[in-house]
């Protein structure tokens, strides 16, 4: 039993059935609901940035807040188990960042966003991001409030991840496929990782981006842009 979600691990057949206890959820999606009505009377985008350890989900914060430098203010919720080596990074950016440490939890949920946003404050018609926990499980099942969720997920990781975790790609608006640079070195078939990922999520928008390098970062923002005029 997982002491911060809930989740139990029960024998089913021949594998393990992951399940989430309903009153949990129940909580959680009522707290959301109040994010949730409280970021649309504020005009406020927050997107609910999601993948692995490793994904280069901060790498494209930094891109994301330096190359938007001059639009809508944009502030940052940081979720970690423990230090504050994100937030240390993306404050170097200038931008406002609070630092949530969840310690053995793994995700982020109602409400921690709740309180995150009581202590950014963000400005109405702002952008918020929040970086979630690194884990492509449980961060999936919480609806925080957000207004878009966005999976990060790196050619250095396995084409099959979407088959391996279909609840993490199926809730996500957008899957960005990060570190493109690297594909003439290393096995990752594009085209699989695609097909595999329309399985789960057919109506899902793919974009392939660098954000070392800054190939297909417009069509971030664009995606960005889109979402906020909505």
């Amino acid at each position: 039993m997982c002491a911060t979600c809930g989740c139990s691990v029960t024998e089913h057949d021949h594998g393990h059935t992951v399940t989430l206890e309903q009153k949990v959820l129940a909580h959680n999606d009522k707290l959301a609901e109040r994010n949730r009505e409280w970021l649309v009377g504020q005009d406020i985008l927050a997107i609910n940035l999601m993948s692995s350890p490793g994904s280069g989900k901060t790498t494209l914060l930094e891109r994301t807040i330096r190359d938007l430098a001059g639009g809508p203010e944009i502030a940052v919720v940081e979720g970690d188990q423990e230090t504050e080596f994100d937030a240390d990074r993306i404050r170097a950016t200038g931008c406002r960042v609070v630092q949530l440490n969840t310690g053995a939890g793994c995700h982020l949920d109602a409400e921690m966003l709740h309180r995150a946003l009581h202590s950014l404050d963000p400005r109405p018609g702002s952008l918020v991001f929040v970086e979630n926990v690194g884990n492509l499980v449980c961060p999936a099942l919480f609806d925080l409030g957000e207004s878009g969720r966005a999976v990060v997920m790196s050619v250095t990781e396995g084409a099959d991840k979407p088959l391996k975790y279909p609840h993490m790609f199926r809730t996500a608006d957008v899957v960005l496929l990060n570190k493109v640079d690297l594909l003439p070195y290393v096995d990752f078939a594009v085209d699989r990782f695609r097909e595999y990922l329309n399985r789960v999520n057919p109506t899902v928008e793919l974009l392939q981006v660098s954000a070392t390098r800054g190939d297909g970062i417009r069509d971030w923002y664009t995606w960005l842009s889109e979402r906020k005029s909505r």
